[in-house]
């Protein structure tokens, strides 16, 4: 790659960016070191850094002044960042990492942060010339700071928030920005740590404490690595590192995992479905349970159920929400930044999201079939819990029949979607399952009988001769990939007959280009979908076919790994928000199934499958 690009360049492809997190909030570098998205001190706070969704919305650089090529991993099992820059004068490294609190480890991970990042350029061989271009935009970009000189670096404060640079170069304040140019010669270490505070109130750092390091960070990672069962699946390395994926998009005083670390990357380029996921979904809650179980240990999924409860907090009439803030907030009201020109012009940019006040049934059976999950690791359920669960499952039973906005969050009109009904089944299935753990509550009797209409209904009403597949909705001849679900929680077998002409159906008119798209309309490919659709085979004993599938959605990541929501097919450019967490959550549930398959049915693969739990 060459590259010697200025400020004001367009925003590069989504490919192009690592992912740093403290687990509290996360930031953004591209391939030429510019760090261009940084919420903090939350993942759903306004913006410091904002290049990512206009140019002029903050951004801060360092790289090569002249044209240079790069190369860059992460340091082992983390997120520390690593990239090697070419120039034809010399060689250099430059290491990123949002700042983990020194001296811990383990679970205690992201508990209590810095608030920090931290960039380190060492010199390999050569001289290089390098510049660093720092300039913060508070508020999305709305407040340009006042910047000025202080020892050691350079202050900028403006709004509610101030960010200290602190750098050994001396830095030029000038035209909203704080700028130099420096040598780096072979040896040379540059250290630049910039840390945001309020700007009002107490200071958020002990200054008595020991300072933050990449080391240190590093470190911390390696031991949340350490202390996980370790997964010795097919795919080991995939499945690892989209473990420390979801790890970095938790936020660690809650446990809660937000559907990505971004707003408003279009699904479309230059379109308007642009939607804010900084905020944790329950639909991705059972599906996230196994796959924390599978990837890392009972801890992580427990402390994400618990999250949950608290946020609910007393079920009475009122609506079921189906997502929250990071620390259990309701509302999550949606409006649009009108001041930002989006990525690459797709408006609008919107914060907050409206998918919080729809009706989508299918959320009682995420909630219901990740108790079931870890019923072995939850113990006795306390009262409320046992209430809230019942609620549930008197929802389910007394509401299935109810049309929905579906999983898919449809703006336009309501349907009776065909997953919506599979989920409250499986809401109902295991509250019966459980029922002798949920209180004198619990009424398994009438669960049975609305559990036995709803697979009636299924099996008769959402079969389209037409298709030839179970559909979308009700009456409808039109595929969706949402129904690749119903193996997957148990309602059909793989190999029935007609669930097997499903997956037959939907991989020939909706797997294009090496991924499955929601519906045959849909202009890009889902991963999670295409995840769907290998974990279907597998457990249809096509394990060759699964494998292929498989594959072909993880060769969509990233140099580092990492997934967005959604891809041009045929091998084109990343889409949606990014990291995201259900594209790395449905990678490590179909290796696992993948895995399970491979061992049922007797195959020999080169990997090692030792089983996971």
């Amino acid at each position: 790659m060459s590259d010697a690009a200025g400020p004001g360049r367009r925003q590069p492809p989504i490919a192009d960016y690592g992912f740093l997190s403290d687990c509290h909030s996360a930031a953004l570098v591209d391939r030429r070191g510019s760090v261009d998205w940084w919420c903090v001190p939350r993942f759903d706070s306004p913006s410091v850094f904002g290049r990512l969704l206009d140019p002029d919305a903050g951004h801060w650089a360092i790289r090569p002044v002249d044209e240079f090529e790069v190369e860059r991993a992460y340091v082992g099992e983390s997120l520390v960042l690593h990239s090697t820059f070419r120039t034809a004068a010399g060689e250099l490294t430059l290491t990123d990492a949002a700042a983990l609190q020194p001296g811990v480890r383990g679970h205690a991970l992201g508990r209590e942060v810095p608030h920090t990042l931290l960039r380190r350029v060492e010199g390999v061989r050569g001289t290089v010339a390098m510049e660093i271009d720092f300039a913060p935009r508070m508020e999305y970009g709305r407040t340009e700071p006042h910047l000025r000189s202080i020892e050691a670096g350079v202050l900028a404060r403006g709004g509610p928030a101030q960010v200290t640079l602190a750098s050994p170069i001396p830095l030029r304040c000038e035209g909203g920005s704080a700028r130099a140019r420096f040598d780096v010669k072979a040896g040379d270490v540059v250290d630049f740590c910039a840390t945001y505070q309020p700007s009002f109130g107490e200071p958020q750092r002990d200054e008595s404490a020991p300072l933050p390091s990449i080391e240190d960070t590093r470190q911390a990672w390696q031991s949340l690595s350490d202390s996980h069962q370790g997964y010795r699946g097919r795919f080991a390395s995939e499945v690892r590192r989209s473990a420390i994926v979801l790890q970095g998009l938790t936020y660690g005083p809650s446990g809660a995992i937000v559907a990505a670390a971004t707003t408003s990357l279009p699904e479309r380029m230059g379109g308007a479905l642009n939607f804010d996921y900084r905020y944790a979904w329950l639909r991705d809650l059972s599906l996230t349970v196994r796959s924390l179980w599978i990837a890392a240990c009972p801890d992580e999924p427990a402390r994400l159920f618990d999250w949950f409860v608290n946020a609910a907090g007393k079920i009475g009439d009122e609506l079921f929400q189906i997502m929250y803030g990071v620390a259990g907030e309701r509302d999550l009201t949606e409006r649009s930044l009108d001041h930002l020109s989006g990525y690459h012009d797709s408006r609008p940019v919107r914060v907050g999201n409206a998918a919080w006040t729809q009706v989508q049934l299918d959320v009682l059976g995420e909630v219901l079939d990740a108790v079931h999950l870890l019923r072995d690791d939850l113990g006795d359920l306390d009262e409320p819990l046992q209430q809230m669960l019942v609620v549930m499952a008197n929802r389910a039973a007394a509401g299935w029949a109810e049309p929905d906005a579906g999983m898919w969050e449809a703006r336009d009109r309501q349907r009776q979607y065909v997953s919506s009904k599979v989920m409250c089944w499986v809401a109902l299935d295991r509250a019966v399952s459980l029922a002798d753990r949920l209180g004198a509550g619990a009424d398994p009797a009438r669960w049975v009988v609305a559990r036995d209409e709803i697979r009636a209904a299924v099996l008769e009403q959402a079969w389209s001769p037409t298709a030839g597949a179970y559909t979308g909705a009700f009456a409808s001849d039109d595929l969706d990939a949402s129904v690749l679900l119903l193996p997957l929680v148990g309602f059909l077998p793989a190999d029935d007959p007609r669930m097997r002409a499903t997956i037959d159906v939907i991989e020939r008119q909706l797997g294009t280009g090496g991924l499955v798209r929601r519906w045959q309309d849909d202009e890009s490919g889902f991963l999670i979908c295409t995840f769907w659709l290998a974990e279907c085979l597998a457990m249809a004993g096509e394990i060759d076919r699964a494998e292929t599938w498989f594959t072909s959605a993880t060769g969509y990541a990233n140099d580092l790994g990492l997934m967005s929501e959604e891809a041009v097919p045929g091998g084109g450019a990343l889409l949606g928000n990014f990291p995201q967490a259900f594209s790395h959550v449905g990678l490590i549930n179909a290796a696992w199934r993948i895995t399970e398959a491979t061992k049922a049915h007797g195959s020999s693969p080169s990997h090692d499958d030792k089983t996971t739990p």
